[in-house]
């Protein structure tokens, strides 16, 4: 019997594939990753018996990154970043997910690949090949060995058509996803890097931790800087109309519209209210009626759906699209990313809107149309991806939340209504003269609602009554006058304008025009304000002048929309990817070097828009330099800037810093600070200097004093390191000497915490090592505040072995490891060997283990 390995996107289609495929009839365990279920069944696959495994990735199994050298942007002038190696790292590690494959693919025959169905898709397809390679029985690129099934639905129909007509991956699609993430990484880092450590290193309120450049995202904010200077840049204009009011012979006062709409002239609207004025009469001319259609929608596709998700349901359109996957997931919809806006003629719309004729919102409409006859959805566009977005199963208000109903519900009446009737109705327009000025007065009559009786949105608010006016009927004049009005500038763009102008240009695509729109909003370069308009920062606004000072292109769209052209031709097998490639990042990296070169151009507009460092911040800890006081940068992010050696230190972040006890580093006399994250409880002390160039081989940047290896500091890891953390790889629980008289153990790897000794006076980690391999610590109460046995003010033992400990110390069920070595002598390296000397964190020894587990 042949063994089939079938992968999914994500675990919840496994799951319902599984569910459709084995007929309900599957066994499931879960994957040694923990994350994966994997279900089995036997089945037939190519009319033999075969054992099936269905499993899943998490979305990308691997993502693209600069090998790990390149990756200190201390180190690595940002123009190296265009050339420099690049390799595929694990995009989840602590999934293991290439492992976790591999292991399920063992003496599988075949493969079957269940991703979703776009470029995305197309390129986990060839991930997920990679990590199988060597697992699988044969040639796992062979089209005998790998298959792809095409699927735009969560339904047993769909899938089991799916099921029985797979194809085989196409290398081109995702090979053009590999372009597309290489020239993201690749531009988007050598913009970022270096325009963040250029501003960041000059000005103090700029609140943003990265100043970043993307080739999508950077004209997608253009968009929106380009409609804020045309706001500020408007003049309002004086115009003038010339208002007419007549009565009817039913003694109704009409006003009429001016057919000239107004004068900029108030003169010359002075001279044509003098004619009409002059005149006691209008005569009616004409009275004409015609039928009039409002077309039912076509189709509906991703960017109209994020488009009316902004405008009319109040969610932005990365929100919408999260919600979108959901219900399709759960079979609720069809795939909600494609281009489309017709459907097939094969499709079963009939059976489709069957599936909704008992529903309680819109029931009584569908049977109306199955009653009277479908019509056939208006020609839209085909763009050979997946059929529109459809609703594949009913649904009520009980079943799905708030913004998952209010999608669904749209996406349901936009359905039903492509196959209803139009919308019919009558407009009667009346003509009249006077002194040969001409006016109109209009009204409408709703004739046939068609599908607006379910796209209630789209219906008339009210029948517009017709004036009771008769051809070469006299009516007399009641008011004649001039009013003023002002040309009112343009408002700021929507989500859904930008959405548009985006589609329009060619900047993204269905998947990644909501992921472009969530960045700049997250960067803080626009903020969203009433109605979901998109308000460009002082960031954002100079950020794109700048480019615009200094090179037009960088946040002109027709760049981007060149390259998409050439990635789709890669998709389409018509352009070789080693010269797209080649081609593009030649011309950016020329673009960058330009760039740096002129940067004082857009340094200009900064310098009027934010403050220098020297002038922001408060005095807050000495420098170990110069003895004056640094100061304290809290603006995103946050960091230390001394105006005397007119240098920046970086701090930890989204946290809270204060000095600790005015005491100073052993090595370099800078006052130690102590972080704490408020809403983990997490601290620890650090030295600003050690924290941004690390005095010794084995301790990383961006550490504190808890991983320090400096032989005497009372601070550092040898003083106040108890045994390894048994949550993380190699972690070691530290004593952290900033907490009492809360005290705690926290890990200077992860987020571990063990609360103990609550109030006491002192706790001191001795020499002494107890035989599970943990530091032996000592702790002294005052009298009146003692917790120990009998009243005791002074006691020692171990933390997790020591049953006095036991009520006092917050212990975790989890094994506690011996640790890795002792934290005492050895020699060390001090200021002047920093980077050498030290003799970093020996490999734990496995036969100490203990499974000392907590009480």
């Amino acid at each position: 019997m042949k063994t089939v390995l079938m992968v999914a996107e994500k675990p919840s289609l496994a799951a319902s594939l599984a569910n459709i495929l084995s007929n309900g009839k599957n066994s499931s365990r879960k994957g040694f990753n923990g994350a994966c279920s994997v279900h089995e069944w036997n089945g037939t696959f190519l009319s033999s018996p075969a054992r099936f495994k269905m499993t899943s990735v998490c979305g990308h199994v691997y993502g693209v990154d600069f090998i790990s050298k390149y990756n200190n942007w201390d180190r690595v002038d940002p123009v190296e970043l265009f050339s420099c190696p690049i390799e595929k790292k694990e995009a989840m590690p602590k999934l293991k997910m290439p492992a976790f494959l591999a292991a399920e693919a063992k003496g599988c025959d075949n493969l079957i690949l269940w991703l979703d169905c776009d470029k995305e898709g197309e390129n986990i397809c060839f991930e997920v090949m990679s990590s199988v390679a060597h697992s699988v029985s044969g040639n796992v690129y062979a089209d005998n060995v790998t298959y792809r099934a095409k699927f735009s639905a969560i339904t047993e129909k769909d899938i089991k058509n799916a099921f029985n007509s797979l194809v085989h991956p196409n290398e081109n699609e995702a090979k053009s996803v590999d372009a597309r993430q290489e020239l993201d990484l690749r531009i988007g880092c050598a913009f970022t890097r270096f325009q963040t450590k250029f501003f960041q290193g000059r000005y103090g309120d700029l609140d943003a931790s990265l100043i970043s450049y993307g080739p999508c995202q950077t004209p997608t904010l253009g968009f929106c800087v380009q409609r804020h200077d045309e706001i500020q840049t408007f003049k309002p204009e004086a115009y003038w109309c010339v208002q007419v009011t007549v009565k009817t012979k039913d003694d109704q006062d009409v006003a009429l519209d001016w057919q000239r709409v107004r004068s900029f002239d108030k003169e010359v609207a002075n001279l044509f209210l003098q004619l009409v004025k002059d005149q006691k009469q209008a005569i009616v001319t004409s009275v004409v009626s015609k039928e009039k259609t409002k077309p039912r929608p076509v189709a509906l596709n991703t960017v109209e759906l994020m488009r009316v998700a902004s405008s009319g349901l109040g969610m932005g359109p990365h929100h919408a699209m999260q919600i979108a996957e959901k219900l399709y997931t759960q079979g609720y919809i069809s795939y909600p990313r494609t281009e489309t806006t017709r459907y097939p003629e094969n499709f079963d719309l009939v059976g489709v809107l069957k599936q909704q004729q008992n529903s309680s919102e819109w029931g009584s409409e569908v049977k109306e149309i199955l009653e009277k006859g479908v019509n056939r959805p208006k020609s839209g566009h085909d763009a050979g991806d997946h059929p529109p977005i459809t609703p594949m199963k009913a649904a009520s208000r009980n079943e799905l939340d708030g913004d998952a109903w209010k999608l669904y519900d749209y996406i349901t009446r936009h359905f039903i209504g492509t196959l209803a009737r139009d919308c019919k109705y009558l407009t009667t327009t009346a003509t009249l003269i006077i002194n040969g000025e001409t006016f109109t007065v209009s009204g409408k009559t709703l004739l046939d609602p068609g599908f607006t009786t379910v796209m209630t949105w789209h219906a008339f608010g009210k029948n517009e009554i017709v004036p009771n006016l008769q051809e070469n009927e006299v009516v007399p004049i009641r008011d004649a006058k001039l009013t003023e009005h002002q040309t009112s500038p343009p408002d700021y763009l929507t989500e859904a304008e930008l959405i548009t102008l985006m589609e329009k240009h060619g900047i993204g695509t269905d998947a990644s025009i909501p992921v472009h729109i969530n960045n700049i909003c997250q960067r803080n370069y626009v903020t969203v304000i009433s109605g979901r308009k998109l308000k460009p920062t002082t960031l954002g606004i100079v950020l794109v002048h700048g480019y615009q000072k200094i090179d037009e292109e960088l946040v002109l769209p027709t760049m981007r929309s060149a390259v998409e052209e050439q990635l789709n031709l890669i998709a389409l097998g018509k352009a070789n990817f080693n010269a797209v490639l080649k081609h593009t990042v030649d011309i950016f990296k020329l673009k960058f070097q330009y760039f740096v070169k002129n940067i004082d151009g857009m340094d200009q507009l900064f310098e009027v828009s934010f403050s220098p460092l020297s002038a922001s911040g408060k005095a807050f800890s000495r420098c170990g330099k110069c003895r004056r006081y640094m100061k304290y940068i809290q603006a995103k992010p946050a960091r230390l800037h001394c105006p005397q050696c007119d240098e920046t230190f970086s701090l930890p972040q989204n946290g809270t810093v204060k000095l600790f006890r005015e005491l100073k580093c052993p090595l370099d006399e800078f006052e130690l600070l102590c972080w704490t994250m408020g809403n983990k409880g997490k601290s620890f002390v650090f030295c600003p200097y050690c924290y941004n160039n690390p005095p010794f081989k084995d301790m990383r940047k961006g550490n504190g004093c808890n991983s320090c290896s400096h032989p005497t500091c009372p601070y550092g890891l040898n003083s106040n390191g108890v045994c390894n953390c048994a949550e993380c790889d190699y972690g070691i629980l530290v004593l952290d000497p900033s907490s009492g008289p809360k005290w705690k153990l926290g890990c200077n790897r992860c987020d571990t915490i063990i609360n103990l000794f609550e109030d006491a006076q002192k706790i001191t980690v001795l020499e002494e090592v107890c035989d599970c391999g943990s530091q032996i610590l000592a702790v002294e109460y005052k009298q009146e505040k003692s917790k120990l046995p009998n009243g005791a003010t002074e006691m020692k033992g171990c933390v997790f072995c020591s049953n006095d400990f036991t009520k006092l110390v917050d212990r975790p069920k989890v094994a506690v490891v011996s640790r890795p070595r002792p934290f005492r002598g050895g020699k060390t390296g001090g200021r002047g060997g920093r980077g050498r000397g030290g003799r970093g964190r020996q490999p734990k020894d496995k036969m100490a283990q203990l499974a000392a587990y907590f009480v």
